[in-house]
């Protein structure tokens, strides 16, 4: 079976966990190499990095704090030295809300959630088009954001602003490289079981109860996820340009229902 991401190179952050690991073990599946990005799990990183070369590919193991612009340098040129010029960027690392309303949300509360969610994909986006900038190669940028992008949620100001810029990143990066080759598009997931969600992991109970408001009544698992974000990055999704997928088994239908 031909692999649709032969001869890529992808960065994928986050990829030490969830929908950035599993997005990663795919990729590689699917025949591109990987740079693997994390934060504090090195050890979940190491995870996803033996699947990486267990599927044959190159990988690269990178620490990366986005709200950092020279961490962010560091991923990009440790990657083009170790792998070459990446091809394409999956901006998946972010942070979960924190359950504060707004008028108890410090400064700096906010302002993490907002360089972490916001500020890092932004970062990561600019260099990767400055990094492809002349190449002649075709990229693809995918942006991980949430239906959360559009639908609030209590206690979720930090997340839910910084998930509705990103779209809007993602809209206005689309029109600035249209002409370049280069496709750029967000996923926008609702409940995954991933760490954000790891009460509904260990908890089944919990689980059955928080998937209620979802039509199909379960949550995604993160390869469901990861299996778009392949799609989005092959030749097949050329013409897909600025748009959100979003894969919520229907949750933003039911958000209306009953009304």
């Amino acid at each position: 079976m031909e692999q649709r991401l032969a001869q890529e190179i992808a960065i994928v952050t986050g990829s030490d966990s969830g929908i950035g690991q599993a997005t990663a073990i795919a990729f590689a599946r699917e025949g591109a190499d990987v740079a693997v990005t994390y934060l504090h799990d090195k050890e979940g990183a190491e995870h996803t990095q033996r699947e990486v070369e267990a599927a044959g590919r190159k990988v690269v193991l990178i620490h990366l704090d986005q709200r950092d612009p020279s961490s962010v340098e560091n991923l990009f040129r440790e990657a083009q030295e170790n792998l070459g010029t990446p091809t394409i960027l999956v901006n998946d690392a972010g942070s979960d809300a924190i359950g504060k309303p707004v008028k108890d949300l410090s400064l700096e509360e906010w302002d993490d959630q907002i360089r972490t969610n916001l500020y890092g994909p932004f970062l990561c986006c600019q260099q990767f088009l400055r990094t492809i900038e002349g190449t002649g190669k075709h990229g693809s940028i995918i942006n991980i954001t949430s239906v959360h992008q559009e639908i609030p949620r209590a206690g979720a100001s930090g997340y839910d602003v910084s998930k509705g810029g990103l779209r809007n990143l993602t809209r206005t990066l689309a029109l600035e490289v249209a002409e370049q080759n280069i496709n750029v598009n967000n996923i926008a997931p609702g409940m995954v079981l991933t760490p954000f969600n790891q009460q509904a992991i260990d908890d089944p109970q919990a689980r059955e109860k928080q998937v209620q408001s979802i039509p199909m009544k379960r949550a995604a698992e993160p390869e469901e996820i990861a299996n778009v974000a392949v799609f989005l990055a092959s030749d097949q999704a050329r013409y897909i340009h600025g748009t959100t997928i979003v894969v919520d088994g229907a949750l933003m239908q039911f958000q209306g229902q009953g009304a």
